[in-house]
Formats: structure tokens, C-alpha cells, sequence
């Protein structure tokens, strides 16, 4: 069964990673948002190849989890950081979930 959740996550945070390059030319962001969504892609293949392989999404997830809440938090704005933490917390708890 195809991870489609796996793959539009990895593909939200590409495009945020894109949208911060083009907004505030952010290398950085570009940077993060292709290494993490294409690390978050490599996850759902592997979640798609065997659904118990779980092990890079879910690690992905909690580090943006806590990347971003931590950007969250201090920040107090919900776009982009806000909702890359909750997106991140969905990817994170259904791919525990998974591995339970």
C-alpha cells in the first residue's frame, strides 16, 4: 500500500523549504526543506515497501517536530513553523502507531 500521507508530508516540507528560498531568499531554507522532504519521501517508500519500516519517517517527523515546535515556541507564529510541528506530530504519532 502506497504511504500517500508519507509522500505529501515530504512534499509540504520541500515546498516550504522552496516558498522560504523564494519569500526571503533563505538558502538555508531550501536546504532544509529539500534534504528533509526528500528524506521524508525516502520514509514513505519505505513505509510503502513494508509497512513496518517506519524507522526514517518516523525519526524525520520527530526531529522537524522538534526543530520547528522549538521555532514555534519561541516565535509565536503559526506559518511556517506552527505548522510544520503539527503536521510533523500527525506524521509522528501514525508512524508510532505503526511500528506498535
Amino acid at each position: 500500500m502506497t504511504d500517500i500521507a508519507g509522500y505529501a508530508y515530504g512534499l509540504t516540507v520541500f515546498a516550504g523549504g522552496l516558498i522560504g528560498y523564494i519569500k526571503a531568499q533563505s538558502a538555508m531554507s531550501l536546504l532544509a526543506g529539500t534534504l528533509f522532504g526528500a528524506l521524508a519521501a525516502l520514509g514513505a517508500y519505505q513505509v510503502s515497501n513494508d509497512p513496518k519500516n517506519v524507522t526514517l519517517a518516523l525519526v524525520v517527523s520527530l526531529l522537524l517536530l522538534y526543530v520547528m515546535g522549538n521555532r514555534f515556541y519561541r516565535g509565536r507564529k503559526f506559518m511556517p513553523a506552527g505548522l510544520v510541528s503539527l503536521l510533523s506530530l500527525i506524521m509522528a504519532i501514525r508512524y508510532a502507531m505503526r511500528l506498535l
